[in-house]
């Protein structure tokens, strides 16, 4: 039996656990979710048996975004702790036997970054071209048609230049100009930073948006294919304000980085309604990212087998192509109980859901409470934080729902989260789900997981192997994974009514997971099972 060098890779086909921080525990009773509060909780992640955890931004921010507006790329801002806090979480993941990943944000910063303070000072500052600025037309107009994701023109006026400056999300997150080297260099040296600081990995934000045309041309209008626009950023086909080809030299540059401090892992968030080219690009080869993902799943209406085809099928087991990374549910996407099942069916929904995501070929991102089956929360207007849900109200992604805070102990206030009032609402239905009671529950979904992960640990074919979609019917799904003399067949019910299916071929087979009644034979609803060839 040979190992290869993919085969030494610790990420390859790793669960990886996104923590928001802000609402997983609060260690000080100020409300909002802390540094301590994740190390005092990471035991529960470890049981899970996660191979990692991500973090969402901690950083120095105004918070107008949540911490994805960052005025400090090297510091923790003051409501999450101090840099000796994060250096203790350090510590005790790896203790744990925990990776660390945590998010790098090079498409923007805050508009309270001592970068932007300078850039827009005047035009011939030592970083007077450290963003995009650009003169108004004729008439004073913007320098072009480019929309925020938020709503409203990627540009805003700036009096101290006398200049439009560009911004593909908030006005308070000024996009910075990877184009210029030495910004390309400020941003790497964050990164090392944090390497130097024992982090793991990096999860890339947003970078099909880090670069943008120099010649700024007007992006065309995109064909209406049915879908509501919410926002006059839909209506574009944004050609020219993201997705320079230049943005893979800079991923070069970073692999670079990452590669001189132990191959720390490197996944990239790409969006957009066809991602999958430039999560292609960023990944090829040996010299760019290690992984990447996508919506696919995350904004999906409904959860199906063609879906599933069509997602992993673009990522092929074959030389040069990248490693693909999936999640059903993050901070940026409402809960996928809440999505894709009636209320009735969703505890069985739950489990057949984390089977199939624990055996996609990729690796595995689960969302705090996702091991839970935490709902998507009902925020009422006036409790809102998020600023897309603010200004899109009520046509929103409801990403205020998924934020909510962790629920650990059933019968404590605000279920074990913190003695302060929280900054969003517990979940009404959520004091079920509480880690302490799904502890206590062999049957919990919860202890599920538990189980699941472990199978798919001990499994060559299940953490690295090919995977072949079989079927993918209305509701059935049927796919085969494979590595190093293992041969699993993996089947699912995605719908309401049993189905009848039995595996092919003369082959022995034993069963190596089940949930919700499966077996060879049948499938009930929202079923699933995992077939090992045996002999």
């Amino acid at each position: 039996m040979t190992v290869t060098d993919a085969d030494n890779d610790w990420w390859r086909g790793a669960v990886i656990y996104q923590i928001y921080p802000r609402s997983f525990a609060d260690s000080n009773g100020d409300g909002i979710g802390d540094l301590p509060g994740v190390t005092a909780h990471l035991d529960h992640v470890a049981a899970l048996g996660a191979d990692a955890i991500w973090l969402s931004p901690f950083f120095t921010s105004p918070m107008r975004d949540f911490g994805y507006d960052i005025a400090d790329y090297c510091g923790v801002d003051p409501i999450f702790g101090t840099l000796a806090d994060f250096d203790a979480l350090i510590a005790r993941a790896h203790a744990l036997g925990l990776k660390v990943i945590i998010d790098q944000v090079y498409s923007h910063t805050s508009d309270q970054h001592v970068w932007f303070q300078e850039s827009r000072s005047s035009r011939d500052n030592a970083r007077a071209d450290w963003y995009v600025w650009a003169d108004a037309r004729a008439d004073g107009t913007p320098p072009n048609n480019w929309q925020s994701v938020f709503g409203g023109p990627a540009w805003t006026w700036d009096a101290r230049r006398g200049q439009y400056y560009m911004h593909n999300f908030l006005s308070a997150q000024p996009d910075l100009n990877l184009h210029n080297r030495a910004v390309q260099d400020a941003a790497l040296a964050a990164a090392q930073f944090w390497l130097e600081r024992g982090v793991d990995g990096f999860r890339v934000d947003a970078i099909n948006f880090a670069m943008h045309d120099p010649q700024l041309r007007d992006n065309p209008p995109a064909p209406d294919d049915g879908r509501p626009r919410t926002r006059p950023f839909d209506f574009q086909q944004h050609l020219y304000n993201q997705s320079h080809p230049d943005i893979v030299r800079f991923l070069e540059r970073h692999r670079a980085l990452t590669d001189a401090h132990g191959g720390a892992f490197t996944v990239a968030e790409v969006g957009g309604p066809t991602p999958q080219a430039e999560m292609h690009a960023f990944t090829a080869g040996s010299t760019r990212l290690n992984s990447a993902y996508g919506f696919d799943f995350l904004y999906a209406p409904a959860l199906t087998p063609a879906l599933v085809k069509q997602a992993v099928e673009t990522w092929p087991d074959a030389p040069g192509t990248g490693w693909p990374s999936w999640a059903f549910e993050n901070h940026d996407a409402p809960r996928a109980v809440s999505r894709w099942v009636d209320p009735d069916h969703r505890d069985a929904f739950a489990a057949m859901k984390m089977l199939l995501l624990l055996c996609l070929r990729g690796n595995a991102i689960l969302f705090q409470g996702e091991e839970l089956g935490l709902t998507q929360v009902d925020i009422p207007f006036d409790q809102l934080q998020d600023p897309e849900a603010i200004a899109n109200w009520p046509l929103t992604l409801s990403r205020d729902g998924v934020r909510t805070p962790m629920p650990w102990q059933a019968d404590a206030p605000n279920l074990g989260f913190g003695e302060g009032k929280p900054w969003l609402p517990v979940g009404a239905d959520h004091e079920a789900m509480a880690v302490d009671r799904q502890t206590r529950d062999n049957g919990s979904l919860l202890n599920l997981t538990r189980g699941l992960i472990a199978m798919r640990a001990a499994s060559p074919a299940l953490r690295q192997g090919a995977m072949q979609v079989i079927e993918a019917g209305d509701a059935l799904l049927v796919f085969t994974r494979s590595h190093r003399g293992q041969r699993l067949m993996c089947a699912f019910n995605l719908g309401k009514e049993t189905l009848a299916w039995h595996p092919a071929g003369p082959d022995r087979i034993r069963v190596l997971a089940a949930v919700n009644g499966a077996q060879p034979g049948t499938l009930p609803p929202y079923s699933g099972m995992v077939l090992e060839t045996i002999g």
